[in-house]
């Protein structure tokens, strides 16, 4: 009997930990930059969050599309400077981009 045989599992019944962890960043997304990137949380104007919808970006000399997970539109504290901060969580080692 192979392994196939002996594992069941029933793959619609899966936690998408992908779909919880953006929601995650999104709920929580000063908490998020205080935690691993105090010196970017102390300059942000968190009262001009803003979300972006997921882009697709393609790299037209490999041929690959890309879409980013999360991307936030705000300002920094004090300036008319509009900035974009995109967080791209995943769960497994990726060499190429490391």
């Amino acid at each position: 009997m192979g392994l196939e045989m002996l594992v069941r599992e029933d793959s619609h019944l899966y936690i998408h930990h992908d779909q919880l962890f953006k929601q995650l960043l999104h709920t929580f997304f000063s908490d998020f930059l205080e935690a691993f990137f105090p010196e970017v949380h102390s300059h942000i104007d968190f009262s001009s969050l803003k979300p972006l919808s997921e882009e697709m970006f393609t790299d037209l000399i490999e041929g690959e599309s890309r879409r980013a997970d999360i991307i936030i539109e705000t300002k920094l504290k004090d300036q008319e400077t509009l900035i974009i901060i995109h967080v791209e969580p995943q769960s497994y080692g990726q060499p190429k981009y490391s």
